[in-house]
């Protein structure tokens, strides 16, 4: 085993699944896995085989669909549970069976009934039993972060001892601090007399936020492989987050530990989770939330301007995100003001000419949240003849029976535009809809809806799209959810450079769609 290895273990279509209302099918999982092998994982935990039908069929299909890394399946300590396991990895190329038992006397006491010598008893036979079925077996010792160490390091010799190629050291409850799960990690290697035959896992969750945490102190103490999920996403407050280990070790140079990690991937991936998932991306979340490389305060604009590195540690571009994004609001200082207004031709202001400029500038950011490209022009020319894109109106037919129908008529520049589309859901089709009017198909990165004051008879909607390389957010309300929809979708839109709309109203397209009124 290559030492300053970290093999990265990736849960997200296990534990990260367990979330309430993130269920995926079997091709989306596939869609995953295969993302995963791209990502450069090492190891892909694809599910429970023997909780349902579902899942054995997922762990066969992805299997199949990923060749390099190695396929894991988890299993309680009971018969049936790995030979169902050694079943649904029979397709895969390095397949790896995840079993294991409680190893906290809460779980021995209290969920088991039983005694600290009957579980190490299971759990020796399982791990025998596993092994019958494949050469590589992981044993998980349940809530070993409020385990007795003692106890603990007795439990992984003796299944190392039975044939555990890893044996994983689980803060089931996110209960440790970081000195704590360290210590505990180096306890092991300090104690366990055959540890150095099996690769020490750690699987840490967030419920303190100490995830990502005590996984690099295990790193530090021992541990050679992470379990970790895309987005941190998990059980109860989540997971270690694949994301900020891999970008933790790449950043700082003098830990002597390196992954497998395409990190230009991770924000590909990222998007992808949370859109399968349906389950949106904090917006402060590290490394891929959407404010993670954005600047807003004056001081840090001006720093990043003049070197990046004042004020990131990371390019995004070495996460996969294109560019930072320098947020123009009442806090922003001259130099994030000069940078926009140069990137819109208001070019070799000088130092004298910026200063009206700019206390005009806080006048008008003060009365708004966040200012777009037209508020600067309007800035600097006093007024703009084009109005912002209106929506005029919006008509769905959707059901179980029929394939969703947006019909959609937006005013723009004073003139009614309608154009209808097909999509696969109500929301969808109105996008697309607008979609053919504005003249380009938009790529939606994130879609969140909310309830107003706890209602179901009304909401609000946030929304993010791409156009080329740039980004946009939208914001709608509504008692109709789609209405809403379009909202946000037309807020963001609005948001576009000025010279788009006064570029589509030449388009012949445009012509097309036109509405007498």
């Amino acid at each position: 085993m290559n030492n300053n290895k970290i093999y990265i273990f990736d849960t997200t279509l296990r534990d990260g699944e367990q979330v309430p209302g993130c269920q995926l099918s079997t091709p989306e999982k596939i869609e995953i896995a295969k993302s995963l092998e791209l990502l450069g994982v090492d190891i892909i935990e694809a599910g429970f085989p023997v909780s349902s039908p579902g899942d054995f069929q997922s762990v066969v299909e992805i299997s199949k669909a990923v060749k390099n890394p190695t396929v894991c399946a988890l299993t309680r300590a009971v018969e049936n549970d790995i030979k169902v396991a050694a079943e649904a990895l029979k397709y895969a190329n390095h397949p790896r069976i995840h079993t294991g038992i409680g190893a906290s006397d809460y779980h021995i006491r209290h969920k088991f009934s039983s005694t600290r010598e009957d579980v190490i008893e299971r759990g020796v036979r399982a791990t025998k039993y596993a092994k019958s079925f494949v050469e590589d077996v992981e044993f998980y010792c349940e809530d070993a972060g409020r385990a007795d160490n003692e106890f603990l390091a007795k439990m992984v010799e003796a299944v190392i001892a039975a044939g555990a190629t890893v044996v994983n050291i689980p803060d089931t409850t996110g209960y440790c601090l970081p000195t704590e799960y360290g210590a505990k990690i180096k306890y092991l290697f300090e104690n366990v007399s055959n540890i150095h035959k099996a690769i020490i896992s750690c699987h840490c969750h967030n419920d303190l936020g100490m995830a990502t945490a005590n996984t690099l102190a295990g790193i530090q103490n021992g541990a050679r492989q992470v379990e970790v999920t895309m987005n941190g996403i998990g059980e109860r407050a989540g997971n270690t987050s694949l994301e900020e280990i891999a970008m933790i070790l790449q950043t700082h140079k003098e830990l002597p530990f390196h992954t497998n990690i395409n990190s230009k991937r991770i924000y590909h991936l990222s998007l992808l989770v949370s859109k399968l998932m349906r389950m949106p991306v904090q917006p402060n979340k590290a490394i891929v939330g959407r404010n993670a490389f954005a600047h807003s305060s004056g001081i840090h604009q001006d720093g990043v301007l003049k070197h990046r590195e004042n004020y990131e540690i990371m390019d995004p571009e070495d996460v996969g995100i294109a560019q930072n994004s320098i947020v123009l609001t009442a806090r922003s200082g001259k130099a994030a003001l000069k940078f926009h207004l140069e990137r819109l031709g208001y070019k070799d202001l000088t130092r004298e000419e910026m200063i009206p400029i700019y206390e005009a500038f806080l006048e008008m950011a003060d009365s708004k949240k966040d200012l777009n490209d037209e508020d600067l022009i309007l800035l600097m020319e006093g007024e703009v003849k084009e109005q912002p894109i209106e929506v005029e109106f919006v008509q769905v037919l959707c059901g179980d029976a029929v394939s969703a129908v947006a019909t959609i008529d937006l005013k723009i520049n004073g003139e009614i535009y309608r154009r209808a589309a097909n999509g696969n859901g109500p929301v969808n089709a109105a996008y697309r809809a607008i979609d053919k009017i504005v003249g380009e198909k938009l790529v939606v990165e994130e879609y969140l809806v909310q309830s107003m004051n706890g209602s179901r008879d009304s909401g609000k909607v946030h929304v993010r799209i791409r156009r080329g390389e740039q980004c946009y957010q939208g914001f709608g309300v509504d008692e109709d959810i789609v209405v809403a929809s379009v909202k946000s979708y037309i807020n963001a839109i609005n948001k576009f450079p000025l010279n788009f709309r006064t570029k589509i109203e030449k388009e012949e397209y445009l012509q097309a769609a036109k509405v007498s009124i």
